[in-house]
């Protein structure tokens, strides 16, 4: 029988995080009786939840500077918080499709031609990455083809993470809170990122 900890890496971790994101989504549009206000609340929600997984994902790198029982937990896991990531702003996206079809208007007021292109840019990142989140496929495109296109795509939804988030600090100064992990997550990365460029650099 599979121990409490099985739950908590590789696949079933993928499995008990996308389930649970897919319940509690389905429970506030539930709140709101399914209506537009619900499914806003599901948007904001899984906006919120996919920041998470995504600078839990990205910050593997920790690992190698500080290497304990958590970052290698991070390291070794990043894979499935990285499709769950993927999974979480998938209903993100069904969410905004119900919200686009329930309230054509009020979806056209929230949205313009550059959050078209840069969340289509965004979302043809997140696609391309799970998909070659699997040994085959990711043996498919070799080794160097797929760290590029993790470290292009991380970093741009780095970036588009912190444009979404900051645009609304003016109205919401508390969405300043939404930008620490962020800043944290690629001041590590450019940290742990040191080591490797000075050796490098005297290895030429």
């Amino acid at each position: 029988m599979p121990t409490r900890q099985n739950w908590f890496d590789g696949w079933r971790l993928f499995a008990l995080l996308s389930l649970t994101l897919l319940a509690l989504s389905i429970w506030i549009a539930g709140m709101r009786s399914f209506e537009v206000e619900g499914v806003r609340m599901v948007i904001r929600f899984t906006a919120r939840t996919s920041l998470v997984l995504f600078c839990l994902a990205f910050s593997a790198a920790l690992a190698l500077m500080w290497p304990n029982a958590w970052t290698r937990w991070l390291r070794r896991n990043r894979r499935y918080l990285g499709v769950s990531f993927a999974a979480s702003h998938a209903i993100h996206a069904v969410a905004i499709i119900a919200f686009a079809i329930m309230d054509p208007a009020g979806y056209a007021a929230a949205t313009s031609i550059a959050s078209y292109i840069f969340g289509g840019i965004g979302y043809a990142f997140i696609i391309a990455m799970a998909a070659t989140s699997f040994d085959r496929t990711a043996a498919a495109i070799g080794a160097r083809a797929w760290r590029r296109l993790h470290l292009a795509g991380g970093y741009y939804l780095l970036f588009q993470f912190m444009v979404s988030f900051g645009k609304r600090i003016p109205d919401m100064p508390l969405y300043a809170l939404f930008l620490i992990p962020l800043v944290a997550v690629f001041a590590l990365r450019m940290i742990a990122m040191a080591p490797r460029a000075k050796q490098t650099v005297q290895a030429g």
